[in-house]
């Protein structure tokens, strides 16, 4: 082989390797930049659990937005009723974490989130919903200890050891007479036979009444009122709520 053919072999396999070792290259910054790229997207938020930062500025500014046009206010515009342990309104919003234990926990789905209408440090904090159960302390599922209680990780809900939770009122009922299908002359008293804490009464013409000092605000009366689907009654009334519902401590004497 001359000098010349040598000079062109060798060439050609220097030439190869360096193809092939760029060829490497490429794939090697291919890999690392679509891994890259995945890492990113991860950290956007792209498989549904995160949330990037473009959308929590723009939530924010939202928010602001609407409490400057008045829509949404930052403290709650009224009382709201609170599970048991959570009476005490400041401790709560300053302690509660948002984990939604005591909403997972409440066997009678009896406690609900905030929703944001109710003011921005109240969202997603827990309240009582007495539209289709009510609350009973847990004395059946848990021996009188209320579970959402028992699993919540801070002092948001708390009780003082050795009080008996269902001597600790939540709420009280009000009764609107207006509204009540028993004022009406219809006979209906079921907000009495589902109390079973003796915290209504009846009356001489056997209409339900409120026992203030018993009622501990279990929402067992509110949960069993039909007055709403007496429907030309509602109407007529002007009905927007049932007829006997829990209000937050404090709030009766206020109405």
């Amino acid at each position: 082989m001359s000098i010349e053919d040598e000079k062109a072999v060798g060439g050609k396999v220097a030439s190869d390797d360096v193809a092939v070792g760029g060829a490497a290259g490429k794939a090697a910054s291919d890999a690392a930049g679509e891994a890259g790229g995945k890492a990113v997207c991860r950290s956007q938020g792209d498989d549904g659990r995160g949330i990037t930062r473009r959308s929590l500025l723009y939530g924010i500014g939202g928010i602001t937005a609407l409490l400057g046009l008045g829509c949404l206010s930052f403290a709650p515009k009224s009382p709201v009723v609170r599970p048991p342990g959570g009476q005490d309104e400041a401790r709560l919003i300053a302690s509660c974490i948002r984990c939604e234990r005591c909403v997972e926990a409440c066997p009678h789905d009896a406690i609900k989130l905030s929703h944001i209408e109710n003011g921005v440090v109240s969202m997603r904090t827990p309240e009582m919903t007495f539209s289709d159960d009510f609350c009973n302390f847990c004395e059946t599922e848990n021996g009188g200890v209320p579970l959402c209680v028992e699993v919540c990780p801070t002092s948001a809900l708390s009780l003082p050891a050795g009080i008996v939770a269902s001597e600790e009122p939540i709420g009280k009922a009000e009764l609107i007479r207006d509204w009540c299908l028993a004022y009406h002359d219809t006979g209906c008293h079921v907000c009495y036979e589902a109390c079973p804490y003796e915290a209504i009464d009846l009356d001489e013409y056997r209409c339900p009444t409120v026992v203030n000092d018993a009622c501990n605000g279990c929402g067992a009366c509110e949960a069993a009122c039909v007055s709403l689907t007496n429907g030309s009654l509602a109407m007529s009334s002007g009905a927007t709520s049932k007829a006997i519902v829990v209000r937050p401590l404090g709030m009766i004497e206020s109405i």
